[in-house]
């Protein structure tokens, strides 16, 4: 039985725990153990072939995608990172060629695309499906700041001074601020399925960014556990990306946590076993 109530943001308020964010080296440990998340991994469904877009973090290149891309190309998904090199934060070109990117990869398929992308490359992927949304079968966000309010991100000083020098004068808000961001900052929601994986141990994005409100039918936040930069790499993800993803085209369903993911997700984040939707546990 699915839930009803509407979808809300993670109640976390402010920045990142301070622990959180000097932990965040963790996530080279994630990686080192991805291999042991084989077993999750071949349990996790196959795909129907349909195009899958990834689109990388700030900073990162599509390299940062070599996990996500072998694994879901291994399911049976026709894979494709976004071609625009290094996320350097806000561009307009990017802003620009990304729903180009979508289209075309429509057009020569015949299929709606899918869009996979990691931290600020999953607020480019709400870009993309809003000027593309015809073209887009889902969005799959991954620590991404997605809901950042009116006060401006909290994420740690360090990102935003980052971001600043190498981005935007205006720091991690200025896509926010950005005409194509009004309907995110009035709360309108994609009218697509969309999922949003975070963790309560994110040292970059706090969870209530990284989280939306939204309707059940469409929207849904899951709880994992793990770092930010560890996201790409960690195998329970992988494997929530793969389920997301095998939902049919006119049959989405609410993640349900079950079987063997049921069971990690159980262990990891202190979830029930039981047969309920991930994404209730906000």
């Amino acid at each position: 039985m699915h839930r009803h109530h509407p979808v809300v943001r993670n109640a976390h308020v402010g920045a990142p725990h301070v622990l959180t964010s000097l932990l965040e080296p963790r996530g080279l440990l994630e990686m080192a153990l991805l291999p042991a998340s084989l077993p999750l991994l071949m349990n996790a469904p196959a795909g129907d072939g349909h195009p899958v877009l990834l689109v990388p973090g700030f900073m990162a290149s599509e390299s940062s995608l070599v996990a996500l891309k072998l694994f879901l190309q291994n399911k049976g998904y026709d894979v494709h990172t976004w071609g625009l090199g290094r996320n350097m934060g806000f561009r307009s070109k990017h802003a620009n060629a990304l729903p180009q990117k979508i289209r075309y990869l429509h057009h020569v398929t015949g299929k709606k695309v899918s869009l996979v992308g990691w931290s600020l490359g999953g607020v480019f992927s709400m870009y993309g499906a809003q000027q593309a949304l015809d073209c887009v079968r889902c969005v799959i966000t991954l620590g991404s700041p997605v809901s950042v309010d009116a006060a401006g991100s909290q994420s740690p000083n360090a990102i935003k001074a980052l971001y600043r020098l190498v981005s935007h004068r205006l720091g991690a808000s200025a896509h926010v601020m950005q005409p194509r961001a009004k309907d995110m900052r009035e709360r309108r929601r994609l009218a697509i399925p969309t999922s949003c994986l975070y963790s309560l141990s994110d040292g970059v994005v706090p969870p209530q960014e990284a989280t939306i409100d939204g309707d059940p039918a469409l929207h849904e936040n899951i709880r994992i556990a793990g770092s930010h930069i560890g996201l790409g790499f960690n195998g329970i993800v992988l494997a929530v990306v793969a389920d997301r993803l095998a939902q049919p085209e006119d049959n989405w369903k609410p993640f349900v946590a079950k079987g063997l993911l049921g069971q990690v997700l159980g262990l990891t984040t202190g979830t029930p076993k039981a047969c309920r939707p991930a994404a209730d546990a906000n």
